[in-house]
């Protein structure tokens, strides 16, 4: 209904454009949102108040002009009111809704799917945590999030390629090998005092032991400078395995998991530097070498190599970031943490230096979660090793819930996760209520089947009979499924199909348990049963955008 809306406004705009009346070319996107109350309408529009500062006319006197070039030849609208400041609120009629089923009902599985993106060729890549340690409750939201957009991208039309990046050169790793080598030694019976730099978790010495049992005692007296890489390695390697398993029962993968060490073979992030250097976004001053990024809005410039001669993280990002470009992809949308906020200006200025438009590059901020147990915060403490994997909440939450209480607020905003609500088995656990109405209607299909009565397919019922404003209600609820998902997919906000779920199984709740589908009356049972079979439609796609499962018996 949204799209056919928005093309009777675009009909309108190009009216009043042909007739001098308003310049309505090169328009950004045209909003056409639904509105909180039904009082206002159906969808509203804010483009009269777009338009009025272009025109030089008041936003009502626009969205009046525009209302009376408004063309209907399909008798959608039952009126259309200019509201508040100038917005134009939209009345569907009533008796037009039921009829969108039948896109339902003809592309099953398939229904919700846009085509947004066109086959562009995008690139989400998300997690990319340091090799140093199993992944933690932070890093889960993350994975979740990445790989949510992942899915509602390729189902808006785009191209989807995920990557993990894994962080395996620098400091960290380095601290990572002395860090087992200690452990190792003192696994040995020698007294180690274990540096601040170093990684203390359980993981470490179990990585020392494992070296313990293949290589016995051969590396008690070898030099740090030679050892210290060996174990680096075998210990990268043992917590990449870890972290690749912990995402697959989690339900994330990746087409690629790409090193930063790559990044340099042939010299290849000096390479960089020195051209961009040329081109002038690269100067030096003393021993340090600096990225012009002020040039590109950045509030100072930024070091790329230390005066040691050791290149900085950013200037093995903007190699990544030519990387992925050069492998061609349109857009690249990145999963960060919340703490990198301050990082976006700079990368915005590395990927207009390398030549790139500057909205090529998305960015996702991913806020810390608040840990509870029955509303009480779990203690956390990375310093010391003792903090919450991902993996152990998987393993007492369950995938589903997990993933679904990942996702029930925007990702640039803190989340509380209550391990003891997300296992309950109540409506007051969200992914449990939609769960629920998945399965409940599974149970009414097959009670129904029991009766004699098949779900029949949108030509072979009357949708005429679906009169109830309940009805009505829930018809509009499955008929917003397409527009949730393009709506995520241009904001990269997977929160919204969550939303959406809570949305749609609150009103299938409410309306069957005031209901019976099956009655007396052979016409309205089976209208009532395509509905909720339409419901179900709705919530099992969803569901599986979400990677989460829709049961059929709880």
């Amino acid at each position: 209904m949204k799209k056919k809306l928005a093309e009777l406004l675009e009909s309108a705009l190009a009216a009043c454009t042909g007739e001098g009346l308003l310049e309505a070319g090169n328009l950004p996107y045209l909003e056409m949102e639904l509105t909180k109350d039904s009082a206002h309408g159906d969808y509203a529009s804010n483009v009269a108040m777009v338009l009025a500062s272009r025109v030089r006319k008041n936003p009502r006197q626009v969205a009046g002009i525009i209302r009376e070039h408004l063309s209907d030849p399909d008798g959608i609208l039952e009126k259309t009111e200019i509201a508040g400041p100038g917005f134009l609120n939209f009345f569907v009629k009533e008796d037009r809704w039921a009829a969108l089923l039948a896109e339902v009902d003809s592309q099953g599985e398939r229904y919700g799917a846009v085509d947004l993106g066109k086959g562009g060729n995008v690139m989400v890549e998300f997690v990319s945590a340091n090799p140093t340690g199993p992944l933690h409750i932070g890093h889960a939201r993350g994975a979740v999030v990445g790989d949510v957009i992942a899915r509602i991208m390729a189902a808006a039309g785009f191209a989807v390629f995920r990557e993990y990046y894994i962080n395996d050169a620098g400091n960290q790793m380095h601290n990572l090998g002395r860090s087992v080598f200690f452990r190792y030694r003192e696994l040995l019976g020698e007294k180690v005092e274990l540096p601040e730099n170093c990684y203390q978790g359980d993981y470490i010495k179990d990585i020392a032991a494992e070296i313990l049992k293949r290589d016995g005692d051969g590396h008690r007296n070898a030099d740090e400078k030679t050892v210290v890489p060996l174990f680096t390695d075998y210990a990268a390697r043992v917590i990449m395995e870890g972290i690749k398993e912990d995402l697959r029962e989690f339900g994330v993968t990746f087409e690629k998991y790409f090193s930063e060490r790559t990044l340099y073979e042939n010299d290849g992030v000096a390479k960089l530097l020195a051209l961009l250097e040329e081109q002038g976004f690269v100067y030096r001053e003393e021993n340090t070498l600096w990225f012009k990024s002020t040039a590109f809005g950045d509030e100072k410039d930024r070091v790329v190599v230390r005066r040691n001669g050791e290149p900085t993280y950013f200037a093995a990002d903007i190699a990544y970031h030519k990387n992925k470009f050069s492998r061609g992809f349109d857009t690249v949308i990145d999963i960060w943490g919340a703490d990198h906020h301050g990082y976006i200006p700079r990368m915005a200025a590395g990927i207009q230096a390398l030549g790139y438009d500057k909205e090529a590059l998305r960015i996702v901020l991913v806020q810390l979660v608040n840990l509870l147990r029955d509303g009480k915060p779990v203690a956390m403490s990375t310093r010391s090793g003792e903090f919450v994997t991902m993996k152990e909440v998987v393993d007492e939450v369950g995938r589903d819930a997990a993933r679904y209480n990942f996702l029930m607020r925007r990702s640039d905003s803190h989340l509380d996760f209550d391990l003891e609500l997300a296992k309950r088995q109540s409506n007051e656990n969200p992914v449990y209520y939609v769960q629920y109405a998945h399965a409940r209607i599974c149970s009414i299909i097959r009670t129904a089947a029991e009766r004699g009565y098949a779900v029949p397919r949108y030509e072979d019922v009357d949708v005429g009979l679906l009169k109830l404003a309940e009805e009505i209600q829930l018809i509009k609820a499955i008929t917003r499924f397409p527009e949730v998902v393009e709506g995520a997919a241009r904001t990269l906000e997977p929160h919204r199909l969550t939303f959406y779920l809570n949305d749609l199984a609150s009103v299938f709740h409410s309306y069957y348990n005031k209901n019976r589908v099956i009655s007396d009356d052979e016409g309205l049972s089976r209208a009532r049963l395509f509905l909720v079979a339409c419901v179900r439609t709705a919530l099992g796609n969803a569901l599986r955008l979400l990677g989460v499962s829709a049961p059929e018996k709880m």
